[in-house]
């Protein structure tokens, strides 16, 4: 403040995470964009939240505080899905844990009003946005209401915030009212005057959620349908206990392609801030992306267990390939760069446009997927300018290798014909590493539905054209890794043993099996704690005791030496202690 001649700030940026000033980090983005916009930005990166000397550290702003968790929610970044404690924090400096509390939005919020009292507050990221309805949470084995109640902030933003909170900064410069403003929410008192906005749908009360799993059902599935920044309306949910009602507007727009060239082209420092390298500090999730470059955002895959679409929003919103080049060449004169791109892509990095041309008028499909069970006929499946964008990436000078890292969806591919293959060949002779990564998730039929992913055939069908592709290239060593989850909703004993069979038969043993959490706004979590689908009012089985979540993930990682006892006795209960993969592991 003192070298920018700042006397004050307009907003104080509290947040969870250590700051790196890269744009794949929340607080970066945020800050950069209100710079941009005129607006003097304070970051205090994790907060010691017993006292208030950090947060004190840089004086009262005029206007507001912000509030967020960081890059993930803070119980998720603390604990594995047996509820242990993780023994790193990628977003910390040198991997410390303990760095940020337990529900870090609530507490960092509860310390701001202790501080500065009836000061405007603001929370977003992944914690808030997730957590903007009513929601279950895996680690209290609960239903919590809003955490915008728990909070009590003015104002939650949800979603990717650059318009949200550039309208939000205008209208606290004006003193103005914070209502109306598309992707946030606000709470206000039964006893207060105010006008729902028209047209919006009354979800159910929390009284009814919290209680009825039918219910919490049905509101799951009027959020996702009315999740659409062209056709969605308002949501509202009465919490008649607090005489509180929450109301949600519709999503913000998405990002032009000149919108998001803004965003990604301010002048981002590309690393951590220098006192933790007067520290000798590193940020482990720096080095995961300080190399790569994000091209997009947005997912259309629909993965049940996936909260990215929840976020991002299933409209992708890509930037031009000359303000990723740009970036590209900057690279190329940064200190440390050796030549090597890791990653250029997005939540999936062969999504580089709209799923289909009517996205941008009529908004998406309430009632179908782009990619499941099959792929729609209008799918614009293309690959052309993702193909033309890595050509030019690697044909710049100082760059040796350009990798795709961030993952590729291979039934996308497969739904581009000739295309797809033409970019199977690119990515085999130029962008991989050594191994591709894919993430068919699991084997079995039922399993797969209820996931939201394509039949296993389809990745059947891919292995072997990407084995020939690089027979073909004279490519012998390099390797097509499958990502798979145990523990899923509606994975049961034989539909483990699928996955387990599914496994020896590509002699494959996965190192670290995934093991299903149920992190808040997916669809998979409701499942979880409804035993519905909200979609269809089946019932879902699912496995909740650690004993059958262990026994699953042994069953997958079979070949491991401690797993074979259990994966052996698991295929005996099975009625399977004759099959060859049990026989395989008796005499081993």
């Amino acid at each position: 403040m003192d070298a920018r001649g700042w006397a004050y700030l307009d907003f104080l940026f509290i947040t969870g995470d250590a700051y790196v000033d890269h744009p794949s980090f929340a607080a970066a983005i945020i800050g950069r964009v209100l710079e941009h916009n005129g607006f003097r930005v304070g970051i205090v990166p994790q907060p010691d939240w017993r006292r208030a000397d950090d947060f004190l550290v840089m004086g009262r702003p005029c206007l507001g505080v912000l509030v967020g968790a960081g890059n993930l929610d803070s119980m998720l970044g603390k604990l594995t899905s047996s509820r242990k404690a993780r023994r790193t924090d990628a977003y910390s400096p040198n991997g410390a844990v303990g760095r940020r509390p337990d529900r870090a939005t609530i507490v960092y919020c509860q310390k701001v009003r202790e501080i500065w009292g009836d000061i405007p507050i603001i929370i977003g990221g992944v914690e808030a946005g997730l957590r903007r309805f009513a929601h279950y949470d895996y680690w209290s084995d609960s239903v919590r209401r809003s955490i915008l109640l728990d909070s009590q902030a003015d104002l939650l933003v949800y979603g990717m915030g650059e318009r949200q909170i550039t309208e939000t900064a205008i209208l606290l410069r004006n003193s103005q009212p914070l209502f109306g403003i598309r992707g946030t929410c606000v709470v206000k008192k039964d006893e207060d005057p105010f006008s729902f906005p028209s047209p919006c749908i009354e979800l159910p009360a929390w009284d009814r959620v919290a209680h009825d799993k039918g219910a919490f059902a049905e509101m799951f599935k009027i959020i996702a349908r009315e999740q659409d920044p062209i056709r969605g309306r308002s949501l509202v949910q009465r919490y008649g206990q607090w005489r509180r009602t929450l109301i949600q507007y519709p999503p913000a727009a998405p990002l032009s392609e000149a919108e998001m060239d803004e965003v990604y082209d301010l002048p981002y420092a590309r690393t951590a801030h220098p006192m933790y390298g007067a520290r000798n500090e590193n940020i482990p999730a720096l080095e995961e992306v300080r190399w790569s470059v994000v091209s997009h955002r947005g997912c259309f895959g629909g993965c049940a267990f996936c909260a990215i679409s929840e976020h991002q929003g299933r409209v992708v919103q890509a930037r031009s390939r000359g303000s990723i080049l740009r970036e590209v060449e900057a690279m190329t004169r940064t200190m440390g760069f050796k030549g090597y791109v890791h990653d250029i892509g997005g939540p999936t990095a062969n999504f580089r446009h709209l799923s289909c041309r009517e996205q941008l008028f009529r908004g998406l499909c309430p009632n179908k997927n782009c990619l499941f069970p099959k792929p729609c006929p209008s799918l614009d499946a293309s690959h052309e300018d993702y193909i033309a964008l890595l050509k030019a990436a690697r044909s710049i000078k100082g760059v040796k290798k350009v990798f795709v890292r961030s993952g590729i969806r291979y039934d996308y591919v497969l739904a581009d014909g000739e295309r797809g293959m033409e970019f199977l060949r690119e990515l085999c002779q130029y962008h991989v590493s050594g191994q591709l990564k894919v993430a068919p998730e699991h084997a079995a039929p039922s399993v797969l539905r209820l996931m939201r992913k394509g039949a296993i055939d389809l990745y059947r069908r891919f292995a072997q054209l990407y084995r020939e592709t690089n027979e073909a290239l004279g490519i012998k060593k390099q390797y097509l890794v499958p990502y798979f989850m145990t523990s899923h909703p509606g994975c049961g004993l034989n539909e483990a043993v699928n996955l387990a069979m599914f496994a020896a038969e590509l002699s494959f043993c996965p190192e670290q099996a995934q093991d299903f959490i149920p992190t808040p706004g997916s669809l998979s979590t409701c499942m979880y704690y409804t035993g519905i689908d909200p979609f269809t009012g089946e019932s879902v089985y699912v496995p909740r005791s650690d004993a059958e979540r262990r026994e699953q993930r042994a069953l997958l990682q079979h070949r491991l030496p401690r797993n074979r006892k259990a994966a052996l006795t698991a295929l005996k209960k099975a009625g399977l202690g004759g099959s060859g993969l049990a026989r395989s592991l008796a005499n081993n």
